[in-house]
């Protein structure tokens, strides 16, 4: 990167309208995912409700200006996704050597994937759609050579993340990345508390979808393989699985929770 372009990127990653931008990115992601956890209460008070990020698409875009709604997220998620990108290419200065290389990475990727919702959103709206595609994608990838691998080992890394987030929630990682002061005071362990119930939850989904490819690699049967909304519904079918359920609906709405409390007070 070119001195003057450096300079020009480090300025607009200073600015309160990218900031402004990137929090109402993860107001966008608090949306959908408390969406989605009312969908999986849905289910777990017995209805059939589509209980992934598709599912919850559709039940805004169903909403009066819904469609307006939707094209806001995608405006959210892309200013979301440039903050994150220009994080990776010129933030994290605070830290140095391997911590600032690992930020910057983390960044580069959040800024790639909200990217990828912002343009699945798109094509949602266009195409509409919304039904859980993973195991016709596993198989897709199965059929290819190496593909069996692959899919496990996609599915090995999903269940790590998972591990990983949920462990940094029950020591509270998660809180340094608020700006506690301006946290009410009566607020501010709430927040904390409503962090690591989010992100355990949010982990604990990441792992059960990498458990269920895991599965699909080993057996060789890519029907074993399942998204969001298969998992959940599996899930409910187990023993005591409404009960599981009902858990996975509070870790969910309170990543939702969570996502509303890091926009109003994360730290840029």
């Amino acid at each position: 990167m070119t001195g003057t372009a450096a300079t020009t990127a480090k300025r607009a990653h200073r600015s309160d309208a990218v900031h402004g931008l990137g929090r109402s990115g993860i107001a966008a992601r608090g949306l959908v995912w408390l969406v989605i956890g009312l969908l999986a209460l849905s289910v777990a008070l017995g209805d059939d409700q589509q209980t992934d990020r598709g599912g919850a698409l559709r039940a805004l875009v169903d909403k009066p200006f819904g469609e307006v709604l939707l094209v806001g997220l995608v405006l959210a998620f892309l200013g979301y996704a440039a903050w994150q990108l220009l994080s990776a290419a010129v933030g994290h200065r605070d830290k140095d050597g391997v911590k600032r290389t690992g930020s910057r990475a983390r960044s580069l990727g959040a800024g790639l994937l909200y990217g990828g919702l912002a343009v699945s959103t798109v094509q949602f709206l266009v195409r509409g759609g919304g039904q859980d595609q993973t195991g016709s994608r596993t198989a897709e990838l199965m059929s290819r050579s190496g593909g069996r691998t692959a899919v496990g080992v996609i599915g090995v890394v999903l269940v790590v993340v998972g591990l990983v987030l949920a462990g940094r929630a029950l020591v509270q990682k998660h809180s340094d990345r608020i700006e506690s002061y301006r946290v009410p005071a009566r607020l501010r362990r709430p927040v904390v508390v409503v962090g690591v119930v989010g992100l355990v939850g949010h982990g604990a989904v990441f792992a059960l979808i990498g458990w269920f490819l895991v599965r699909a690699a080993v057996r060789f049967d890519p029907n074993e393989a399942k998204g969001l909304d298969a998992a959940l519904q599996t899930l409910a079918a187990q023993p005591y699985g409404r009960a599981l359920l009902g858990l996975a609906v509070v870790g969910l709405l309170g990543y939702g929770l969570w996502s509303f409390c890091e926009a109003a007070y994360r730290k840029v």
